[in-house]
C-alpha cells in the first residue's frame, strides 16, 4: 500500500548567483525528478529556465521556477495554504526521528539555504530538520528529504507529456522516444 501523493513546493533562501549556478541547476534538477511541483528563488537567470524547460520538454512533467520577490512572503503564503513549512538544515532535528510525523501531512513547503540563513526561518518553519549533522550538499539534502517524505513513492512516478523514457538496462543505456 502507497503513501497518499503529496503536494511539495521547494523554496530557496540566499543565492549567489555566479558561484551556485550549477549548485541552483541541479538543485531544480532533483526538485523535480524527486517529485516537487515547483521551486521559489529570488533570482532566475534565462540559461536556468531554459535548462529546465529543456528537460521538461525532453522528459516531461509540468516542474515550475518561479520568481518571488521575498522568502518571507513566500514561507507567509505557503503557511496560509497550509503547508507545513520543513526547513532543511544540519542544526535541525534529525530526519529519521520526525519522519513519521511528516508523512502525516499532505503538503509541503521544503525551504533549503543558500550562504547564509536568517535565523527568522529557523522560528518561522514548523520543523527544522537534519539530513546528518555534518556539512553537505543543499541538493543531496533536498534529494533525501523529498525521498523521507513520500515514502520513496516518487521513484514510481510517472512524468505527463516525456518525448524521452529511460528502460532499465543493466550494461548499456536504453531510451525509448515516445510519441
Amino acid at each position: 500500500m502507497g503513501l497518499r501523493e503529496k503536494s511539495v513546493r521547494v523554496l530557496r533562501i540566499g543565492h549567489r548567483y555566479v558561484r551556485d549556478y550549477r549548485t541552483l541547476t541541479h538543485l531544480c534538477l532533483v526538485a523535480r525528478a524527486f517529485g516537487a511541483e515547483s521551486i521559489y528563488l529570488e533570482e532566475i537567470d534565462d540559461g536556468l529556465l531554459e535548462s529546465v524547460k529543456e528537460v521538461r520538454e525532453a522528459w516531461g512533467g509540468s516542474f515550475e521556477v518561479h520568481q518571488i520577490a521575498s522568502w518571507k512572503r513566500a514561507l507567509s503564503e505557503a503557511k496560509k495554504e497550509g503547508r507545513l513549512v520543513v526547513h532543511l538544515t544540519m542544526y535541525g532535528v534529525p530526519i529519521q526521528d520526525k519522519v513519521g510525523e511528516l508523512r502525516s501531512h499532505d503538503s509541503f513547503l521544503v525551504v533549503v539555504g543558500g550562504p547564509k540563513v536568517p535565523g527568522e526561518v529557523y522560528q518561522v518553519a514548523d520543523y527544522n530538520i537534519a539530513v546528518t549533522s555534518q556539512p553537505h550538499s543543499e541538493v543531496a539534502a533536498l534529494a533525501v528529504a523529498l525521498h523521507e517524505l513520500q515514502g520513496g513513492e516518487e521513484l514510481k512516478k510517472e512524468f505527463e507529456r516525456s518525448k524521452l523514457k529511460i528502460i532499465p538496462s543493466e550494461k548499456g543505456k536504453r531510451v525509448e522516444k515516445l510519441k
